[in-house]
């Protein structure tokens, strides 16, 4: 590996060094906000203490706080974030760039997924060379989960110059997003043609900050990786600033504290190990002024090219219930619709049954978001959308480890990042799948449209058409294969 001295560059804030390998400069753990510690947690982020010489950027900042990282089921240690250090203080980005030239380059903003309560950008699986040697500057950004996140309390509205309190998880990006907008030029990128892009929690994320207020003039374009947070859903229900403001107060009760000075001062443990109850982004009135639904429907969004899809295989559960259970448990949560449903999601027996409820969950929980999404923007925004649907079954390193096309499986190949990932027999065709995958979102984040010279043409998704990429061993266009399915859920939510 080639290796030139450290590069600097020099930021609104401060100068920082990286490293350069192979002609692509690196720079991990640069502050976007400062420390969210003390009486600055659960507040905005707030600007950087600018400091004197240069300041050493060569490893990732903390992860925020959250349970250790442990592997489970499909998500081996190269999906899960180091598991040190984690930190309160978390408010650190990373850059990769390519040697600069007199054109500046398009930049990619990556967010991370994680149920918003896991997760940080130091996963091996991020990694950003392989899409800065596309011709591209990429970066990864940290923004703090759980509680520590979305923490809503009146005293925490009172305090606010906003009169609100919760998402500071979306603050956090928006900040790393000012950021960029400001520092990304001496980077070699363009501050005008920045693309967000997401996976699950990460894709939620997207959805909301293309639709907020704060972020316009901010993003070009949106990427999201089964996600979107147009609907309310079981797993993600509506909620609106009193109702969160009143789970805090519960919040705080429960670690006997009567004041958010009382609550600052319980340790980063003593919370995380606490219940705060429904957890994530919300109708605060000022992030996300109204319903999702309602500015998409209204044309209030950030009218932007977006990119979304899902994978075959996009299922979050537990082990399947019998037919039976399986049929009681669609009559409680569809009453008079139940029969439609079981039309689509049979109960034939056992077997089918499970496979039913792996097709549900992948429908409820990721396709109906994006299956709503795409139809909105369709049909009421002016630039184009672009849907997939990620059907490779990755080769499984043991028949245990057989998941298929499981959720967050696509991320590697978007990223070109499977040499990251051990133990798994890859093919000759999914280096080559990573390879298209990773130059389609190269593409869209240079100019909003992911077709480009050797790649198959990806057409604009339309709500009469639903022509959608298949991503697979070989490339496919396809009409939306679950359109059925998705169209009765989209109706019945």
């Amino acid at each position: 590996m080639l290796k030139a001295q450290s590069p600097i560059i020099t930021t609104a804030s401060g100068k920082v060094s990286g490293v350069e390998e192979n002609g692509i400069q690196i720079f991990k753990g640069i502050p976007f906000a400062a420390p969210p510690v003390g009486d600055l947690r659960w507040k905005a982020p707030q600007p950087v203490t600018p400091w004197n010489g240069v300041k050493k950027c060569i490893a990732f900042g903390a992860s925020p706080v959250q349970p250790p990282p442990i592997p489970f089921m499909c998500w081996s240690e190269e999906y899960l974030i180091p598991k040190e250090p984690i930190s309160e203080d978390c408010l650190y980005l990373n850059v990769w760039a390519p040697q600069k030239t007199t054109t500046k380059k398009a930049v990619l903003v990556y967010i991370y997924g994680g149920g918003f309560r896991s997760g940080g950008a130091g996963c091996t699986i991020y990694d950003g060379t392989a899409m800065a040697k596309k011709d591209i500057v990429f970066v990864t950004i940290n923004y703090r989960v759980g509680v520590f996140g979305f923490l809503a309390h009146p005293d925490l509205s009172k305090e606010s110059s906003h009169k609100t309190s919760g998402n500071y998880a979306l603050l956090d990006m928006v900040a790393a997003l000012k950021w960029v907008k400001n520092n990304i030029a001496s980077f070699g990128g363009d501050p005008n043609q920045v693309t967000i892009a997401g996976q699950s929690a990460g894709a939620f994320a997207v959805n909301f900050l293309a639709a907020s207020p704060l972020t316009k003039g901010l993003i070009k374009g949106a990427i999201a990786e089964s996600g979107g947070s147009i609907l309310p859903s079981s797993i993600r229900p509506a909620m609106h600033l009193n109702q969160a403001e009143a789970t805090g107060v519960d919040f705080a009760k429960s670690l006997g504290c009567n004041s958010i000075k009382e609550l600052r001062n319980k340790s980063a443990d003593e919370i995380l190990n606490a219940n705060p109850g429904a957890i994530g982004p919300f109708e605060d009135g000022y992030v996300v002024p109204s319903s999702m639904l309602q500015t998409y429907l209204n044309g209030q969004q950030n009218d932007i090219p977006t990119l979304l899809g899902w994978n075959l295989d996009d299922k979050i559960m537990g082990p399947p219930l019998t037919a039976d259970k399986y049929v009681e448990s669609i009559k409680s949560q569809f009453g008079t619709n139940a029969e439609k449903i079981l039309a689509q999601y049979p109960a034939t027996n056992d077997a089918v049954a499970a496979v039913s409820q792996g097709e549900m969950s992948r429908d409820q929980t990721f396709g109906v978001q994006g299956y709503t999404w795409a139809s909105l923007q369709s049909e009421h925004g002016k630039a184009p959308i672009y849907v997939y649907s990620f059907n490779r079954k990755l080769p499984p390193s043991s028949p245990a480890n057989d998941f298929g096309a499981f959720h967050t499986g696509e991320v590697p190949y978007a990223y070109n990042n499977l040499h990251t990932i051990k133990n798994r027999p890859f093919i000759k065709e999914d280096f080559e799948l990573a390879d298209q995958m990773s130059s389609y979102w190269v593409n869209f984040a240079k100019t909003g449209n992911p077709n480009g010279a050797g790649l198959m043409q990806w057409p604009k998704y339309m709500k009469q058409e639903k022509q959608v990429m298949v991503f697979d061993t070989k490339l496919n266009v396809a009409p939306l294969p679950t359109d059925k399915k998705l169209s009765l859920l989209s109706t019945l939510y």
